[in-house]
C-alpha cells in the first residue's frame, strides 16, 4: 500500500516575508510563526503545508544546497471567482512579488494566473470561469 499525501513543504530564505505571501493567498498563519524555523499549517482534506529555514534545514542535512533553478514544483490556490484571482493577482503584485504569466483565460475555461513565491516557487491561482468567445458563425 502506497503512502498518503500529508505535506507540501519548502526550505525558505526568509520565513517571514514568504508566511506573508501565503497570507495574501488566504492561508491562516499566525503571526508568531514569522520567527519560527519550521511552520505548518493545515490546509484541510488531511493536508497540510510546510516551510523549514535555510538554517534549520542544514540541522538536520548539512549537505542541503538550494535548487540551482527554482520553481521546479508547484502548488495552485482555488479561488471562487475569475475577480478574486485578478484581485488576489493585483494585490500580490502591489506587494511586490512576480508574476511568470499575469491573468489570461484559458482555453480549458479558467481564469488562470503564475505567481512566484519569495523563494521562487510557482504559486498558480484559478477560477473556474466563463470564457465568452465571439460567435463565429454569423
Amino acid at each position: 500500500m502506497g503512502g498518503t499525501l500529508n505535506t507540501i513543504a519548502s526550505v525558505v530564505d526568509n520565513m517571514a516575508v514568504t508566511l506573508a505571501f501565503y497570507r495574501q493567498l488566504g492561508l491562516a498563519i499566525p503571526a508568531e510563526a514569522d520567527t519560527c524555523d519550521h511552520v505548518v499549517v493545515e490546509l484541510g482534506g488531511g493536508i497540510r503545508m510546510g516551510w523549514n529555514t535555510i538554517a534549520l534545514e542544514l540541522s538536520f542535512n548539512p549537505d542541503w544546497e538550494p535548487p540551482d533553478q527554482p520553481g521546479r514544483m508547484g502548488v495552485t490556490f482555488r479561488y471562487e471567482s475569475p475577480d478574486q484571482v485578478d484581485e488576489t493577482y493585483r494585490r500580490l503584485i502591489a506587494s511586490g512579488h512576480d508574476s511568470p504569466l499575469p491573468p489570461f483565460d484559458a482555453p480549458w475555461g479558467n481564469r488562470h494566473c503564475r505567481m512566484l513565491d519569495p523563494d521562487g516557487n510557482a504559486v498558480d491561482l484559478f477560477a473556474k470561469g466563463q470564457i465568452t468567445r465571439p460567435n463565429r458563425s454569423a
